[in-house]
């Protein structure tokens, strides 16, 4: 067979895909010609792509060739695949190819041409959704995945195109563009050129007309309300009369708690944060906050539930912070290890266990796992060329190494990993490499290391891989960072270092090292489970009964899908493996990154003196969760969703909902009495329900927030149109119909409170406490829709939930967590006459401020001290220090305080 395929052809983008997925199956020639060859003899117009079959027969359609290629492979045709080639052929194509043509010809840009494909992306987005299957037409991927992607590839790869709240058709998109096939496609049509490879393409091509039918307009389409069948509506109806006796007793509450034979049993584990920094929000949204809503989602299904975390507190972070402030590194582990649990304590985060990881038993079994790999021959000794700092008289751990990144330039990388590019450096590769202590250059000496030789233990993670990911929650940024780990092939990483603070080495040779933090960290879930049971085995050795979700950011990916389960199958001792890795993109900072130096972003200890409480906090954090690509926060983005979903959409209704009963009924819930519309409405609420589950179980967190936000719509629009307030005046039957609205609405506003507890648990507790919702229906949260405030039932006092956030409050935010760097007409000296030196005046400067003019004393004294360790010049040390002085002044007048006198020598 030979396939001729041509650059800057769209065309060719599935064909491409399609083949080598097949490769291997036939023989198979694939010849790159230009567009404007005529290569199938009996067409009088060139036509690319083509196949050219072993029996002389030629395929030129797209799908066709595509189809080809996948029975090749063993597929079978399926009526749903079809259907789909189908709409891709008829619907999607002329969209597409007109939105492609104004781009890449016409050179608009955004909603003019977004506009003409908008309806197609949401349909296949809502289609995703629904079947809550990872592909179109199942579990597996198919002739339609490939054929749709290769036509939606040149306009989605740029995430400008991609609509961030289309999740289902982001997730699917990405899944298939990070496989090898395809990308190798892509490289081969667009060249690195991106979609404007096509414009020659496309201006051969006559200017599409808008598709006919359809008005070209801006304004949001309407929710489509999916069709009910009659069974889904009597489903519906039965589920909600049967009420509060449908729920199962209440799980009884251990402590500790431990796996129960039978049941479904959920180790959930956050990533565990550096003791020495301040969580800013997205750290908090990458690992912490995000466990925490299906840790409570998970215990709303009355599953087996353990959800730790703790501070990771050996490495050299530690020591270089207790460095900075000249405390101990475990008086530095104490200090952090205590505003973490604040700042979690207030953001709600619900923990069983919060440890550390500097503990006995953190020792213990770290060294139990290094003793077992010894042993199976899974652990090397060599001699590694290293840093040392000469002035510093030490070896340099790789955090206290600063430079150039070796892989993207990058100026501020660090020893052992690039923050920009996320790859990980040996510290002698860095150029330009700098010891953060004291600012000299280190130079390279030789030292004795242990490595854990992971090329001899590749072939086990390969295996279980294989058996863990199929039918697995994976985020697929996570398996594309393990599936590129393994293309290149493992090396044999370092697993010591040359520090004081870590985890000690127990051999002979090495007691002057300790274990390095990425090998140990990870056991420390373990350690942290040991100090809370000693049955923690019950938990980590135990893979056959227990579930295993870890949640980070996906810079931790590596060392939690390969380091670790690389260590525990080398030490053979039956260790329970992730069976799910949920990892975030990173949260910037509205056009920037967080900075504690600089001031800029919001951080954990900060957040709660702003004035807005933390489950807004957790809401809008949810709300641009970095699920796919990066998000960033944004102030103004706050206040629009604070405002219009939550104080206009949510607590609008809950609060119409509770108001209407305590007003026309006396706080009594009044009798329903359902027509076929309120039952309509019923299994609409339950789909929608349905949803919110299917979503939370795949740990598409934020999708399934937006399902909260629709079922809240749905209870808006129906008070909105049945009007109570207006019927409670009229005749019999209008009050009892106003009667039956506002049962069916506050049981909706029910419903809400249990399905906002993961995410917002304060306010969830605030409206059950309002509604006096029993306690069985707020700690179960079924499938079905449940009528769980019957007639006659007495509700509580109701208030609004959430307050409007004003321009002026968020503007007035923005500029104090804005940073920026000391500027030079800022003048802090103290103000001064003719006289001698006095202060008139002592202003105390913003906090960013100072920290510059503190990090700049810490600097400039460091230059007077080398200086006067080089034996310089008296003059040239001279000037140094009054520099020093000068900004000491500064400090001092920032901080509030007067200037001290310069202190002379005295006279012997």
């Amino acid at each position: 067979m030979r396939l001729f395929v041509s650059e800057g052809v769209p065309g060719c983008l599935p064909v491409l895909a399609a083949a080598r997925r097949a490769r291997g199956r036939a023989e198979l020639l694939i010849s790159t010609v230009g567009p404007e060859d005529c290569v199938v003899p009996f067409l009088t117009r060139p036509k690319i792509p083509v196949l050219q079959l072993d029996s002389g027969n030629y395929l030129f359609s797209t799908s066709a060739i595509c189809r080809y290629f996948f029975l090749l492979s063993g597929w079978e045709q399926d009526d749903l695949t079809n259907q789909w080639l189908e709409w891709e052929a008829t619907e999607l194509q002329p969209a597409l190819s007109a939105a492609l043509y104004y781009l890449v010809v016409q050179g608009k840009k955004g909603e003019d041409v977004l506009g003409s494909v908008r309806r197609a992306l949401t349909h296949i987005d809502r289609s995703l959704s629904r079947q809550n299957c990872p592909f179109l037409a199942g579990e597996t991927e198919s002739l339609a995945d490939i054929v749709l992607w290769g036509a939606l590839y040149p306009l989605l790869q740029d995430p400008a195109y991609l609509p961030e709240e289309l999740s289902a058709l982001h997730s699917w998109f990405q899944t298939l563009s990070t496989q090898e096939p395809c990308q190798q496609a892509a490289e081969t049509v667009l060249k690195q050129q991106g979609v404007l490879a096509l414009r020659p393409y496309f201006q051969k091509q006559p200017q599409p007309s808008p598709p006919e039918g359809r008005a070209v307009t801006n304004e949001p389409e309407e929710e489509e309300l999916a069709t009910l069948s009659e069974e889904e509506i009597a489903t519906a109806v039965t589920a909600w009369e049967k009420g509060l006796e449908s729920l199962p007793p209440l799980r009884p509450q251990q402590n500790p708690v431990l796996p129960v034979a039978g049941e479904r049993n959920v180790l959930i584990t956050s990533a565990l944060p550096y003791v020495n920094n301040v969580p800013h929000l997205g750290n908090i949204i990458g690992c912490v906050l995000s466990a925490d809503v299906f840790a409570r989602y998970s215990r709303l299904r009355q599953w087996n539930t353990l959800y730790l975390c703790g501070t990771d507190e050996y490495g050299t972070a530690t020591e270089t912070k207790a460095l900075e402030e000249g405390l101990t590194p475990q008086e530095i582990c104490d200090k952090y290890h205590i505003i973490h649990a604040d700042i979690y304590r207030w953001f709600n985060i619900s923990f069983d266990i919060f440890g550390r990881t500097t503990t006995p038993q953190q020792t213990k079994i770290t060294q139990d796992i290094f003793q077992r790999l010894l042993k199976r021959g899974f652990v090397l000794q060599d001699t590694v060329e290293q840093l040392r700092c000469e002035h510093c008289a030490r070896f340099l751990a790789d955090r206290f190494v600063e430079g150039v990144c070796p892989f993207c330039g990058y100026e501020e990388a660090r020893g052992d990993q690039c923050d920009k590019c996320g790859k990980l450096i040996n510290a002698v590769e860095l150029k330009k490499p700098q010891c953060k202590v004291c600012r000299s250059c280190p130079v390279v000496q030789s030292t004795q290391h242990l490595f854990l030789d992971l090329p001899k233990l590749e072939k086990r993670l390969e295996e279980w891989l294989g058996r863990t990911l199929p039918g697995s929650d994976w985020t697929p940024n996570a398996r594309f960072i393990i599936r590129s780990w393994l293309r290149d092939g493992l090396k044999p990483r370092c697993i010591t270092r040359d520090l004081k603070w870590g985890t000690p080495v127990p051999l002979e040779g090495f007691k002057d090292k300790v274990f390095y933090v990425w090998f140990d960290a990870t056991i420390g879930y373990l350690s942290i489970t040991a100090n809370y049971t000693d049955q923690w085995e019950r938990w980590w050795k135990n893979p056959e009964q227990v579930d295993l979700y870890q949640f980070m950011a996906k810079d931790n990916v590596p060392f939690h899908g390969l380091v670790f389960p690389c260590s525990v199958l080398g030490a053979e001792d039956n260790y329970t493996l992730v069976s799910h890795i949920i990892a975030t993109e990173y949260l910037n900072y509205e056009d920037g990154k967080f900075s504690k130096s600089r001031g800029v972003g919001v951080f954990g200890d900060m957040a709660q003196d702003t004035g807005i409480p933390a489950d807004i906090w957790r809401f809008y954090l949810l709300y641009i969760r970095p699920e796919g690509q990066d998000s960033a926060f944004s102030w103004t983005d706050l206040l629009l969703k604070n405002n219009s979903e939550l104080l206009n959409n949510l607590g609008n209704f809950i609060n119409r909902a509770g108001m209407f009963v305590s007003k026309f009924f006396g706080g009594c819930v009044p009798e329903m009495v359902l027509t076929p519309d309120d039952q309509r409405l019923l299994a609409h609420v339950t789909l929608e329900l349905q949803h919110y589950h299917q979503l939370l179980e795949k740990v598409r967190i934020r999708d399934a927030l937006r399902s909260i936000l629709t079922v809240s719509r749905h209870g808006n629009q129906y008070i909105q149109v049945n009007e109570p307030w207006k019927r409670i005046k009229g005749s019999e039957a209008d009050r009892q119909r106003a009667g039956t609205v506002t049962g069916l609405a506050v049981n909706i506003a029910a419903l809400l409170s249990v399905m906002l507890q993961p995410y917002m648990p304060t306010v969830s507790a605030t409206i059950q406490a309002q509604l006096q919702l029993p306690l069985p229906a707020c700690s179960i949260l079924l499938t079905n829709f449940l009528c769980t405030l019957p007639a006659g039932h007495q509700i509580g006092t109701v208030s609004p939930l959430f307050q409007k956030l004003e321009n002026d409050q968020i503007e007035s935010l923005r500029q104090r967590f804005g940073g920026g760097q000391l500027e030079e007409t800022f003048d802090l000296k103290a103000k001064t006459s003719p006289k001698p030196a006095v202060v008139e005046t002592v202003t105390t400067a913003r906090p960013q401020q100072i920290q510059v003019l503190m990090d700049e004393v810490t600097k400039q004294g460091n230059i007077v001290r080398e200086l006067k360790a080089q034996k310089a010049d008296k003059n040239e040390v001279a000037a140094e220090v009054a520099k020093l002085l000068d900004l000491k002044k500064q400090l001092a007048v920032a901080e509030g305080k007067p200037p001290e006198a310069p202190k002379g020598k005295k006279k012997k």
